[in-house]
């Protein structure tokens, strides 16, 4: 893999980076507390906050998107949470929050299906619970969530805050951090934004700062007020990944001299809308999320009887192409391609070329096994 070409990589993250954003990472290493680092921060706020958008600070942490999940419990739950889970990162979320020693209600969702916001009302109406996370667009299942609506509901309740893990979400799609009233939404560098992983980015309200204010436990490294202060300051939070930080803004430009965040937008619904035809044309490899609830970022393929996720993913991988199997549970059942970043439908029609291939030749082993005993 190391010699592949652009545009080969269909992960469901880490995404493909291109060769100009590989080659920002080279730039010079300097002080992250001297003036070359505060021009850098500077000069990159406005663009994040029109890619996600928001009016708000886009705040910067050297960690995995899992590090702000973490973040988001310690400074925004202060006893229960109430868990949406529809996949391994909603489960992932929960079991975040439960490692940092609260409470948890899980509300469960089959895989590929999503919460109703008249579901997440009658959960409401259940045990006490002073926050609800949400995985906005789930990366084991390709299902999207109703953000906007289940977001309308928490707004219902004043002192209840919303945690939304928008990982394959944020930067593929619109998401309306201030208009639907989201209080936590978190990132990672390696998906839509299509850079080397290493970054988490995060958008917090000014409940959600008040929250964290009022929480003694909230931690150190994971601060949301360290954050909030410090990239009002246009300096970073302890040590920065500077190259990353370097990537991220050759990315903004990049993406502001090809149309900017609604090119954007319309790349991956695209992308998503040729894998959608794809599967119609191959009814052995349904989706599993259901038409107007799935992700402009990530599909995931039901595997019929008799192959398995593992050998599709080889096949596609002898044509120079890779995608990944299911996570656990289901990791010889589903088959996941993520169609985000940088990738075009160009890339996306050879993508879907190997897999074509690759599904008539386990399609004809298995009709093969089954004639001859």
């Amino acid at each position: 893999m190391n010699d592949r070409p652009f545009g080969r990589l269909f992960l469901p993250g880490p995404t493909d980076v291109h060769p100009d954003i590989r080659a920002a990472t080279g730039g010079p290493i300097m002080s992250h507390l001297g003036p070359a680092m505060a021009e850098l921060l500077e000069r990159i706020e406005v663009p994040l906050r029109e890619l996600f958008p928001t009016v708000r600070p886009v705040m910067l942490g050297t960690c995995s998107a899992t590090g702000f999940m973490e973040a988001a419990v310690r400074n925004g739950v202060r006893r229960r949470m109430l868990a949406v889970v529809g996949g391994y990162f909603g489960e992932r979320f929960a079991a975040v929050a439960e490692a940092c020693g609260k409470q948890v209600v899980r509300a469960m969702v089959p895989p590929g299906a999503t919460l109703s916001p008249a579901q997440l009302e009658r959960f409401l109406d259940g045990p006490p619970i002073d926050a609800v996370s949400i995985c906005h667009s789930e990366t084991a299942t390709g299902a999207l969530a109703d953000l906007e609506g289940l977001a309308r509901v928490v707004r219902q309740r004043e002192d209840l805050l919303l945690l939304v893990d928008g990982v394959t979400s944020l930067g593929a799609m619109e998401v309306d951090v201030e208009g639907w009233g989201i209080d936590f939404i978190f990132t990672g560098s390696q998906k839509a934004l299509a850079l080397p992983p290493g970054l988490a980015l995060g958008v917090a309200s000014p409940r959600m700062l008040e929250r964290a204010a009022s929480r003694k436990q909230r931690g150190w490294y994971l601060d949301l007020l360290k954050f909030d202060e410090a990239v009002r300051a246009h300096k970073p939070t302890q040590t920065p990944a500077t190259p990353l930080i370097l990537a991220l803004a050759a990315q903004l430009d990049r993406i502001a001299a090809s149309g900017g965040r609604t090119a954007r937008w319309e790349r991956h619904a695209t992308m998503a809308t040729m894998m959608a035809q794809w599967a119609d044309e191959h009814p052995r490899y349904p989706l599993l999320a259901q038409p107007g609830s799935r992700s402009p970022a990530v599909s995931v393929l039901k595997m019929p009887e008799g192959v398995s996720a593992t050998a599709l993913v080889q096949g596609v991988a002898a044509r120079g192409y890779y995608i990944a199997a299911g996570l656990p549970p289901h990791e010889q059942t589903l088959l996941r391609i993520g169609h985000m970043g940088d990738l075009t439908p160009e890339h996306m029609q050879g993508l879907l070329s190997a897999l074509s291939e690759a599904v008539a030749e386990c399609d004809g082993a298995h009709s093969l096994r089954r004639i001859v005993p």
